[in-house]
């Protein structure tokens, strides 16, 4: 059972401008609320327990908001404000409180329509004796606000490589399982999560699960306008997913 997820929230959010020119990306509301509740109200309804948010842009505003907040989840806090150490950096830093079991890493800008429950799928999904890490992966003609060319390719026992040709039809939709122990060898130093990616790519242990849904990644003001429009439009047909 996973029971702690850390949910990435440190990040300027400066393709979302002018929206995040006084609050945080993780602050920006869809469908009325903020991007960072729509994440803690899954994250609850799958059974986590406890929450790491790391903050530094407009922190004491979020950190104000999470605590008011109440999901019935204790979270805690991975300060950030003095250095902003992206999203391999901010995990090494949130080590101490992310313990030793299998955690969910969140972002805060992936916002989905699912046709079976997601994240439940993805933790039936994970294999610990197998795998290092499992990436929730969304194909890129069921996705919205994503104009890259893909990450990913998938063998066909799941497992992840980086994309062989120009473009592949596999983006990386915003949450994982992960192994602390797997960031322990890192410095904390501002760097990517790719780079950790990439050892356990090395080792053949990162696999992927196909979103059995539509994903949206918010990512700028257009995107946020779009993905509104995907949630009215799913509602007025009677949909809640």
């Amino acid at each position: 059972m996973i029971k702690t997820a850390m949910v990435m929230a440190a990040g300027y959010g400066t393709r979302m401008r002018p929206l995040t020119s006084n609050i945080s990306k993780a602050m920006v509301k869809i469908d009325g609320k903020p991007l960072i509740d729509h994440m803690l109200k899954r994250l609850k309804h799958i059974g986590i327990e406890k929450v790491i948010v790391n903050v530094h842009a407009f922190a004491p505003h979020l950190i104000s908001h999470l605590r008011s907040v109440n999901f019935g989840l204790k979270i805690d806090i991975s300060d950030e404000t003095d250095l902003l150490l992206e999203t391999g950096g901010g995990v090494v830093k949130a080590l101490p409180m992310l313990g030793q079991k299998p955690i969910l890493i969140c972002n805060i800008d992936s916002i989905w329509i699912e046709f079976e429950p997601v994240l439940e799928k993805l933790i039936n999904y994970w294999k610990p004796n197998q795998m290092d890490e499992l990436l929730l992966c969304a194909k890129a003609e069921w996705s919205l606000g994503y104009s890259g060319k893909g990450d990913f390719d998938l063998d066909k026992n799941n497992r992840l490589t980086r994309r062989t040709n120009e473009s592949s039809e596999y983006i990386y939709a915003g949450v994982q399982i992960f192994k602390p122990a797997l960031a322990k060898s890192f410095k904390l130093e501002k760097f990517s999560r790719n780079k950790i990616w990439d050892e356990s790519l090395k080792r053949k242990k990162i696999y992927g699960m196909q979103l059995p849904g539509y994903w949206m990644h918010v990512g700028d003001p257009n995107s946020l306008i779009a993905a509104e429009a995907v949630i009215n439009q799913v509602k007025l047909n009677g949909y809640n997913g």
